[in-house]
């Protein structure tokens, strides 16, 4: 059988790091990226304990980043089978949607909306190469419809348009038999989430490791908190 590869962005800490932690221990091949390649000798080292691992430097708002990361991975595997694009910025709770400050709402927009975006787009061809790619989209909770209630504009916001991209994705390339779904992981102790959070990073991230290897072709084009369907 041939290795499956995957492509994790923000995979030097919080939650990235524990996705692809969780996915080298399924016997996948992880490309683990970071925005700073100052931090891929330290990502390679605390994961290749776990299994196959190599690094690749990743800044999803850079196009030139992201196409020498598709370039790379073309050139060494010719395929990716899971694309999670984890990567986000910014959980604004000191603003509210009347002050916002609309030059931080377009930063945080670039790294978790069109990021992401730009990101699938690049990698297209080759997660077409693949006999199950699947993408998932680290969302949030605080991106579903009924939480826009005002506060974490940036953030929030640009988690709904996340969301959004998720289901134009899933329609697009379900003739594809490419699964794109959404996942909440909750609220994790991570440098965004605070020492205070309910979860785990390993918590955090088993839904989105298991959206990575959902066999359910008919799971598409979802949101997910703890391998449950939740409302949009």
């Amino acid at each position: 059988m041939q290795t499956r590869i995957a492509l994790v962005t923000g995979a030097n800490r919080g939650i990235g790091h524990a996705v692809a932690k969780g996915l080298l221990q399924k016997g996948i091949k992880v490309i683990a990226t970071s925005r700073k390649e100052s931090d891929g000798q330290g990502t390679v080292e605390r994961l290749s304990a776990f299994g196959d691992v190599i690094y690749q430097q990743l800044d999803v708002t850079d196009i030139s980043s992201v196409e020498n990361a598709f370039d790379f991975v073309r050139t060494e595997f010719g395929k990716l089978d899971i694309l999670v694009n984890n990567a986000g910025i910014n959980y604004d709770s000191w603003h509210n949607v009347q002050n916002a400050d609309l030059d931080e709402v377009r930063v945080t927009l670039e790294t978790n909306t069109l990021g992401p975006w730009q990101t699938i787009q690049t990698f297209l061809p080759l997660l077409r190469k693949s006999e199950s790619a699947r993408i998932v989209n680290v969302s949030s909770g605080a991106g579903s419809l009924s939480s826009q209630t005002g506060g974490t504009p940036a953030y929030s916001l640009s988690k709904l348009a996340l969301n959004g991209l998720t289901l134009q994705f899933a329609g697009a390339l379900k003739k594809d038999r490419i699964l794109v779904n959404a996942v909440c992981p909750g609220w994790v102790r991570t440098d965004m989430g605070g020492s205070g959070a309910t979860r785990s990073v390993e918590e955090g991230a088993d839904t989105i490791i298991w959206a990575a290897l959902l066999e359910n072709e008919n799971l598409t084009g979802k949101f997910f908190r703890d391998r449950r369907e939740i409302a949009w």
